[in-house]
């Protein structure tokens, strides 16, 4: 992988504009993730905020409230990996419309020590 840091220069302005846009479009990414068969879900944005945690009545047992944290964990999980593929294929369009294959430190994602 060849990367020419004056070429990242002299696209500098058209990178910056394209992360604020990058930036505008996460808050518009939804995803809900759900655990126990649709028992639990969350919904989580692309900011990583979560926005809404809806449990079905039969998921709620005084017993079992270690099942149902279990549930609301799993829930978010999921939604956080869904958001993490949304993302990684933005940021991957983002770097292909600027000629980047990849940039060293960063994986698709485009967070550090993500897969």
């Amino acid at each position: 992988m060849n990367i020419n840091p004056f070429d990242i220069l002299k696209n500098a302005e058209k990178i910056q504009e394209q992360m604020g846009a990058f930036q505008e479009k996460l808050g518009t990414i939804r995803v809900t993730g759900s655990a126990g068969g649709g028992m639990v879900e969350v919904d989580i944005n692309g900011k990583m905020e979560v926005l809404a945690v809806r449990i079905a009545p039969e998921a709620v047992d005084a017993k079992d409230i270690d099942m149902l944290q279990d549930l609301v964990a799993a829930a978010f999980t999921s939604g956080m990996e869904k958001i993490r593929e949304q993302t990684s294929q933005e940021m991957g369009a983002m770097a292909g419309g600027l000629g980047i294959s990849g940039i060293p430190g960063l994986n698709g994602a485009g967070f550090p020590g993500q897969p």
